[in-house]
């Protein structure tokens, strides 16, 4: 094998790693802080590639600018449906476990409403679109413009969301919350707030994950659970509540991955299932243990 096949493995890893580095930073957020298991996290996936997908095909808007009208849309409605259904539910749980339970039903609930609303609106037919296919050359290998765009925008949110965590005040009310609910309320924090401003910001974390998929794969209405899955495995490999190992959770599955596939596609899902079972055998609190 070619130093040019091992850096195309590398790039491709390092495309899909940045992409699931998003989605799990956001399914971090809404379970590690908002303590909201999210299954139907993968539907705003959905959402954030078929809005583009629409904006780009029948308006003609630029993807790249579609983002600033599609991202707060999807924060707004997942903010709303954490006011309205997960805070009504967390008020009438008894205990911090049963509240967990409870909205894990719930996010089923959402799941299926979205997935249906989509299939009625789109069809169930596999849909996509052609943007900055181009390519360009490089150590032997040609790379398409679009993939080499997606990682670079992966990887700036990825450690922009970062720093907005660890310097700026409401990013510190975040992992206040995260670490002591009951001694960030005491602090002065807006606890009922900022669980919903986490839960929306998840949601639109997912929502720009699937901005740039669509950019580079076909989409469907039913794809958002795969790619939940994967955010839980990612979640759990990275540390609980851990935004930093979400991150790199999600770059060493994509990694991962991306070598399963050079040799046999199929076979990705099983690869990821069985890093999770290692890692709840193993090492439950994940690489770098549970913290924000």
């Amino acid at each position: 094998m070619s130093f040019a096949f091992y850096c195309d493995v590398a790039f491709g890893g390092l495309v899909l790693g940045g992409l699931y580095a998003l989605i799990a930073v956001g399914l971090s957020l809404q379970y590690g802080v908002a303590r909201v298991l999210n299954v139907s996290h993968g539907e705003f996936i959905m959402l954030g590639a078929f809005a583009t997908y629409s904006l780009y095909t029948f308006l003609g808007i630029n993807p790249l600018i579609s983002l600033v009208i599609t991202g707060p849309v999807i924060f707004l409605i997942a903010f709303l449906a954490h006011r309205t259904m997960f805070n009504r539910i967390r008020k009438t749980s008894p205990t911090i476990a049963a509240f967990e339970g409870n909205s894990l039903l719930a996010s089923f609930g959402l799941l299926f409403i979205i997935q249906n609303i989509a299939l009625l609106g789109w069809g169930p037919d596999i849909k996509g679109f052609h943007y900055l296919s181009g390519s360009i050359k490089l150590f032997g290998n040609t790379y398409a413009i679009n993939r080499i765009v997606a990682l670079v925008l992966a990887l700036i949110a990825g450690i922009a969301f970062y720093l907005f965590l660890l310097n700026t005040r409401l990013g510190k009310a975040i992992r206040a919350a995260a670490q002591d609910r009951d001694t960030a309320q005491l602090m002065g924090v807006n606890i009922h707030k900022v669980l919903g401003f986490c839960f929306g910001l998840g949601a639109f974390m997912a929502a720009l994950a699937g901005f740039l998929i669509s950019m580079i794969f076909e989409i469907t209405p039913t794809m958002g659970l795969p790619y939940t899955i994967i955010a839980i495995i990612a979640v759990v490999l990275g540390g609980l509540g851990n935004i930093l190992g979400s991150l790199i959770g999600g770059l060493i599955l994509g990694l991962v991955g991306n070598v399963v596939m050079c040799f046999n596609p199929a076979l990705s899902m099983v690869a990821y299932y069985i890093i999770f079972l290692l890692l709840i055998l193993l090492r439950p609190s994940g690489i770098l243990g549970r913290k924000t």
